[in-house]
């Protein structure tokens, strides 16, 4: 009985498309809030990382490539690994920039503190290595 109950469960839950549709959504759609912030507010604040670690302040603007036009690209299945890679690397940025002091840290409530670099780092692989699914408007390779 158990086994057939499993089976079944499979069964109704076996939608692999919609399943990337949905990562393709909490990844990039999660995180293009934070690049929607960069756009209102400006990218002043990440200027003055670079510049205080001796680099050149235009580098902040690929921020909003990393942010704002991966994730749109993301969300709508077009170029989606690609897009997928472009959002990790500007994860590992971001860790090399905010977060390696915090590693090994949990946060005030006790989470990890780099946990959102994180969920972003491994759920932008995560869409890389699926790709876009049957749900997305990029067709063949531009999936």
């Amino acid at each position: 009985m158990v086994t057939s109950m499993l089976a079944a469960i499979n069964r109704a839950l076996a939608h692999e498309d919609f399943g990337k549709l949905l990562l393709r959504l909490a990844v990039g759609g999660l995180m293009l809030f934070h690049g929607v912030h960069k756009l209102i507010d400006g990218v002043d604040g990440i200027v003055g990382m670079l510049t205080a670690q001796g680099l050149p302040g235009f580098i902040a603007y690929g921020v909003l490539v990393g942010e704002v036009v991966a994730p749109c690209l993301i969300i709508l299945g077009i170029v989606t690994r690609p897009a997928a890679l472009v959002l990790a690397f500007t994860m590992v940025v971001a860790w090399l920039m905010v977060g390696t002091g915090k590693t090994w840290l949990l946060d005030k409530t006790g989470a990890w503190a780099i946990e959102n670099l994180m969920y972003f780092f491994i759920g932008a692989l995560a869409v890389a290595c699926l790709g876009a699914g049957r749900y997305a408007f990029g067709k063949g390779a531009w999936r």
